[in-house]
């Protein structure tokens, strides 16, 4: 058992220390941002562009719908680089920053995956997503225990987004080896997110 939490603090990703990344998009992005402006607001926004890219892909406004999901998936890389290098972290974002990321993903999947490659992947994958949801939430009321990010998490939300924008690109141009990238990335996706789901279980 001390063996399995072993490996769990090896997977944590760690909040307040800025990686490479995170300075890279602080120089190259962060500084159009005013101080006023936290990791939390870039979060809401992200809420708040779901319904909107759900609508554009459901009506096959493929084109606005790629821009805005590749500006909103692009928000998660930039408030959790402004959390970390301005000291901004808080609670509210370690719950909702990823939550928002799922819903994102689940909303573009749910149109596209079941569009253009097979409705039970997406099924598949929201309910794994609930499963980790239930999990960070039990983590959460448990006062005792941190909810950290976990690099098969990180891992799968990237699979996931490059997944949804290879359909994108697809819906656009028609490349066929772009369903074979997408298939493949879902599938290891999926892979990761069950890893993710048994470390946060053996907690």
């Amino acid at each position: 058992m001390s063996k399995v939490k072993d490996l769990i603090k090896k997977t944590d990703v760690k909040f307040d220390e800025p990686n490479i990344s995170d300075r890279a998009l602080d120089r190259l992005f962060l500084w159009v941002f005013p101080e006023f402006v936290i990791p939390n607001h870039l979060t809401i926004f992200r809420y708040a562009t779901v319904p909107l890219v759900f609508y554009l892909l459901l009506y096959q406004r493929y084109l606005l719908g790629f821009v805005l999901f590749t500006i909103s998936v692009f928000t998660d890389a930039l408030d959790g680089a402004m959390a970390r290098t301005r000291d901004k972290i808080t609670d509210w974002g370690k719950l909702h920053d990823p939550l928002a990321d799922k819903l994102l993903i689940g909303v573009a999947g749910a149109v596209l995956i079941t569009r253009y490659i097979d409705f039970r992947i997406i099924l598949i994958i929201l309910v794994l997503e609930m499963f980790t949801v239930l999990s960070a939430i039990h983590l959460h009321d448990n006062k005792e225990k941190e909810i950290g990010a976990r690099l098969p998490g990180k891992i799968k939300m990237i699979c996931q987004s490059v997944a949804i924008i290879s359909l994108l690109i697809y819906s656009l141009f028609q490349f066929e080896n772009l369903l074979t990238v997408s298939s493949t990335l879902l599938y290891l996706a999926i892979f990761f997110s069950t890893i993710n789901i048994f470390l946060y279980r053996a907690l």
